[in-house]
């Protein structure tokens, strides 16, 4: 063994540990692994760098900013209320329902945000109908795993599998040349789960009022201004434009209520209207500059102090002053110089108008006002606390330009008109541009431990191949596997990966085991891509422990799983991914059979 792949593992030693035990988060990690092999000589400052400029890192920062968009203009939850609407009431209709479609989800967004996106709808959904949310949970996020096959974008492991190739002088991957192993799979999936729904545990889920949470009807009041984009056009777009949480209690114009206008009446300059709605669409009412909310027009000028007026929720606290009292009679925008636009109520009636009501101990109110003001707020003793508006502002109005945005990048990148990385890159900056996202939620979008873990890890692939440590190891996996059927290879490939991605990510899975692979194909005489592909298959489709993937951490607690309903659910099915997957990568890159009945030698 050479000095420097004796460094080289001693690196790597170190950059295990750190990754297994997380004592430090996974991108500084990256970071100090990345020095190291610097300062140990092993690689140059342009190879060390080259991650952060590589085609992996920039497509998936723009994935998440796309994902972004699609969020906030509403795409994301209408696919999820409509799957909602879809998966009926039986247990066995939900998984059929929710499986294919949330893989389609996560085919083009990122899975974990795909898992978190369901989770809450899937608990509500299941609660409503009498079902158990851990039969369903886990196949919700089994299938946002098995998504991420479907495209060449939606997982890093196979955007670092393409950038190994390419690097080896290699045919890169298309962003569907993995397409038909990915629809084999999420077919798999779906099957399995519906014929062993014995396997899942039946338990009911955390337990608690979610309601009290989930806080998504909203008492508030609107007004169409002067010059509003909605004015003659019916209410019913703007109720389609703000989703279904968004109900109407009652409708003045010229201050006179009208129960004779309903969803087909056009919209006058100066109607009121008395609405529920959810935090997201109060907050989008906010910011819609043809509509305003009515106590903001109103009383919006006794707002004063410094800085940016924004939203905010406070509780009124057991024996405040307040309670007993009407919104009106406390006169509230001249006291505190802040206007209640918004008010929450758990379980009672109130009256029509929102001046009208007079609160009670607990009622949360939205209050507007300038932040140089709201530290007197939170002072007062009528309050029991003062915290941020939980809202964001959905777009919904540009939906269809960010699925027309998302269709144009796709194509672009499919037809090879433009590289992949400027396809996404450029969808990303035409999602901001065209104000489907604002810039700032844009960023915030980006999981920068993700950007930058990729960015730090592929100098370690350079490493491994450099140092010549993937051709030692592959020598030593070849002496195992010696005389071996391909499709026997390929298994053992895949069940490395499905192994090592249960302490590691599946982009540092693939980055450590890639170049081995390669290095096993050169030695048995084979093309290295169908070897680089089953290793990132199993470093995304392993469902071995509730640690391998991020999106079943999510479901850990609310579905009240436990580490053995993973194993005895998910072993049986990656062995399925397995066998699966080296079957259709043989069949795809080695001209093997499609069916094991044209099968010739294994």
């Amino acid at each position: 063994m050479e000095l420097q792949q004796f460094l080289f593992l001693l690196i790597l030693a170190g950059a295990l540990y750190l990754f297994v035990s997380e004592r430090l988060r996974v991108d500084v990690t990256a970071m100090l692994t990345l020095a190291a092999l610097v300062v140990s000589g092993i690689l140059d400052e342009k190879q060390a760098l080259s991650g952060f400029a590589s085609e992996p890192a920039i497509i998936v920062a723009a994935v998440f900013v796309i994902s972004g968009g699609l969020a906030a203009t509403g795409i994301t939850e209408r696919i999820g209320q409509w799957i909602g609407h879809a998966a009926g009431r039986s247990e066995s209709r939900a998984i059929a329902v929710v499986m294919p479609t949330v893989a389609a989800m996560a085919s083009f967004t990122h899975h974990v945000m795909v898992t978190a996106m369901m989770l809450p709808i899937l608990t509500r959904f299941a609660k409503a109908r009498g079902l158990s949310a851990s039969r369903l949970l886990m196949p919700m996020s089994f299938a946002a795993s098995l998504g991420t096959t479907l495209t060449l974008v939606s997982a890093p492991a196979f955007l670092l599998a393409d950038n190994l190739l390419e690097r080896t002088g290699a045919p890169g991957l298309g962003i569907f040349s993995i397409t038909p192993i990915g629809i084999a799979l999420v077919a798999i999936g779906v099957g399995y789960m519906l014929l062993t729904r014995w396997l899942l545990p039946k338990r009911s889920g955390e337990s608690g009022d979610d309601e009290y949470l989930r806080l998504d009807r909203y008492r508030t009041e609107l007004v169409i201004v002067e010059g509003s984009r909605w004015n003659t056009r019916p209410l019913a777009e703007l109720q389609k434009a703000l989703g279904d949480k968004f109900r109407l209690l009652g409708w003045l114009r010229d201050g006179k209520p009208r129960e004779d206008l309903g969803g087909g009446s056009p919209l006058l300059k100066g109607d009121v209207l008395l609405v529920e709605a959810s935090a997201d669409a109060l907050a989008s009412l906010h910011d819609d500059g043809g509509l305003d909310l009515y106590a903001i027009a109103r009383f919006g000028d006794t707002a004063t102090g410094d800085g940016e007026p924004q939203l905010v929720q406070a509780v009124v606290a057991p024996g405040s002053e307040f309670i007993g009292r009407s919104i009106r009679e406390l006169d509230f925008a001249r006291q505190f110089h802040a206007v209640i636009a918004g008010l929450w109520r758990r379980g009672a009636a109130m009256s029509a108008r929102l001046a009208d009501a007079r609160l009670r101990e607990g009622d949360l109110l939205v209050l507007w006002g300038r932040p140089s003001r709201f530290a007197d707020l939170a002072a007062h003793h009528g309050f029991l606390m003062l915290v941020p508006f939980a809202g964001e502002a959905r777009r919904r109005v540009r939906a269809p330009l960010a699925l027309v945005i998302l269709a144009l990048t796709v194509v672009a990148a499919v037809s090879e008109w433009l590289p992949a990385s400027l396809a996404f890159l450029f969808g990303a900056v035409a999602i901001v541009a065209t104000r489907c996202v604002d810039i700032g939620q844009a960023y915030r979008e980006i999981d920068v431990r993700v950007f930058v873990m990729i960015a730090g890890v592929i100098p370690l692939g350079i490493a491994m191949e450099q140092t010549g440590t993937a051709q030692l190891l592959a020598q030593g996996l070849l002496h195992v596997v010696a005389g071996w059927s391909t499709l026997s290879v390929l298994l053992v490939v895949f069940a490395a990966a499905a192994l090592l991605t249960q302490i590691l990510s599946d982009s540092a899975t693939t980055v450590l085991l890639g170049p081995v692979a390669v290095s096993l194909a050169e030695s048995i005489g084979q093309p290295p891509t169908p070897f680089v592909v089953c290793t990132a298959l199993g470093a995304v489709v392993a469902f071995l422990t509730p640690i391998g993937h991020h999106g079943n951490l999510l479901i850990l607690g609310p579905g009240q799983y436990r580490f053995a309903d993973f194993v005895r659910v998910g072993l049986p099915l990656t062995l399925l991914c397995a066998w699966v997957s080296a079957w259709m990568v043989r069949w795809l890159w080695l001209d093997g059979p499609l069916w094991p009945w044209a099968m010739g030698p294994l």
